[in-house]
């Protein structure tokens, strides 16, 4: 059963997030910034992860708690759910493309946190969501769940439709890293013996 429950409470934020890496896509978000929620709907959707998050955070004040906590709870869900990530692809890819915009992102299931975030958006806000925070969010995750990402927007003129290939793409990507390798059954995928 590759599932994970993380509960991370803060003087800032109270975070729950439920992953299972052998869902179906869906989802039950709660993050209290609509935007974000539609972007996590993504990687459920296109990661076929059943993910739920609740959360309670500092609003008042701006959105970058709640965003990278929520971040850092999928990050240790991720690697609560993965283990010891034997008989895996462990390496995920996917070209994602929205009207004028196309995100690449590419993820290892590496042990090694590793972020390589190359967005520029062409606005500052995204409904309720600070698009710096994208960067934040995917920062959180990484470093928690050791894994390297390249996260690359190749062209768009709209920002929502950059933001939203991103995640897409990351849900791609992050769906065939964890997939399992009927070839490596019961192996971990590095000469190493361990991730």
């Amino acid at each position: 059963m590759r599932q994970a429950e993380i509960t991370r409470n803060t003087l800032e934020t109270q975070i729950t997030v439920r992953l299972d890496l052998d869902g179906t896509g869906q989802a039950r978000l709660a993050s209290g910034i609509p935007f974000l929620d539609h972007m996590l709907d993504q990687i459920a959707r296109h990661g076929l992860v059943d993910l739920q998050v609740e959360a309670k955070g500092d609003l008042q004040v701006d959105g970058h708690h709640t965003v990278e906590d929520i971040g850092i709870a999928l990050g240790q869900a991720l690697a609560q759910a993965l283990g010891d990530k034997k008989g895996v692809r462990r390496y995920g890819h996917a070209y994602v493309p929205l009207d004028e915009a196309l995100s690449r992102v590419v993820v290892d299931l590496s042990g090694r946190p590793g972020l390589e975030f190359h967005v520029d958006f062409q606005r500052a806000r995204l409904g309720d969501l600070d698009t710096e925070l994208v960067h934040e969010f995917f920062q959180g995750l990484v470093n928690h769940a050791f894994i390297t990402l390249h996260v690359d927007n190749l062209r768009g003129d709209n920002a929502h439709h950059q933001c939203e290939t991103v995640f897409k793409a990351f849900g791609r990507a992050l769906r065939m890293a964890v997939e399992a390798d009927p070839r490596a059954a019961g192996v971990v995928p590095s000469t190493k013996g361990a991730l």
